[in-house]
């Protein structure tokens, strides 16, 4: 990997389709029914013609506003109201149902004007969707939970819990908020793993901010250090021009290497590819897997 930006040309892979078809309108139908947030849209995922158009999608709860900012998300920066939306669990759960989902991701704004930071609508979201459907599969991507609050959602049972470390850790603090650091990150996941080391644990990494190969290689071993089972890397996109700049776009040969890397590492699973994102199909297949389904 290299630090220039003279390469950062867009490669062919990198193509804009118009997301439409019966599936995709039925999602979207059903997250502005429900009045949700999803990731997809709000941090504009690549992604999200593809699983809308299969029926998927990723709910954004606790809002649209985060809290803090960081350098590569295009979700809306604010100070936050300090209240939270008291029925958005059921509607959640109540859409999860109406799509027939055998498999639910949750995610969320960062809250730091909540004293639990959301922690606890996670939990009461998770119990919604499970009383509506016990054996669903539930996967989070949290804030940086730790200590009490990351408990609460544990003690709710998803069935993957995911933070993510977003980048290497040499450009962790220019990249993310102020309020994030590399440490914190690790040691979320390092207290999920120690907390339920059963429980699949996830986490992922953006390239093509010019981190080197062995930044790279060095991030995914401290992952594991912690007990990370399943390991994504993505290609960086920039959102908007006001967003950090993409200083190179990776070559798909190259993701394939990081994922041999990583399974000699000893991750359960990687999912590797220019346009791999936390809540990627494939990974969501592996998980499926284990469970049966």
């Amino acid at each position: 990997m290299t630090q220039s930006s003279d390469r950062a040309s867009k490669p062919n892979w990198l193509k804009s389709e118009l997301p439409g078809g019966i599936r995709f309108k039925q999602v979207r139908a059903t997250v502005q029914e429900h009045n949700l947030s999803t990731v997809c849209k709000e941090a504009r995922c690549p992604n999200l013609g593809e699983c809308w158009n299969l029926g998927t999608a990723t709910f954004m709860i606790l809002g649209n506003v985060c809290t803090r900012g960081c350098r590569f998300c295009a979700v809306t920066r604010g100070a936050g109201a300090g209240v939270v939306d008291e029925d958005e669990p059921s509607r959640v759960a109540d859409a999860v149902q109406k799509m027939n989902l055998d498999y639910a991701v949750l995610t969320s704004v960062t809250r730091d004007d909540l004293p639990d930071g959301g922690a606890a609508q996670f939990a009461q979201t998770i119990s919604a969707i499970r009383q509506r459907n016990r054996d669903l599969l539930v996967e989070v991507l949290t804030p940086d939970y730790c200590g009490a609050a990351l408990k609460m959602v544990l003690n709710a049972f998803p069935t993957v819990f995911a933070h993510n470390i977003e980048v290497v850790e040499r450009l962790s603090p220019a990249m993310r908020h102020e309020r994030f650091t590399y440490a914190n990150s690790l040691r979320t996941l390092s207290e999920a793993h120690a907390e339920n080391p059963g429980l699949v644990t996830k986490s992922s990494i953006m390239v093509g901010l010019g981190e080197t190969a062995a930044e790279v290689e060095a991030g995914m071993k401290h992952l594991r250090e912690v007990g990370v089972k399943i390991l994504v890397l993505g290609q960086y996109l920039q959102p908007t021009r006001r967003h950090a700049k993409v200083e190179r776009y990776v070559p798909p040969d190259e993701f394939d290497d990081m994922a041999k890397l990583g399974k000699t590492l000893g991750f359960d699973y990687v999912a590797a590819a220019p346009l791999a994102r936390t809540s990627y199909r494939a990974a969501e297949a592996f998980v499926k897997s284990l469970h049966g389904k």
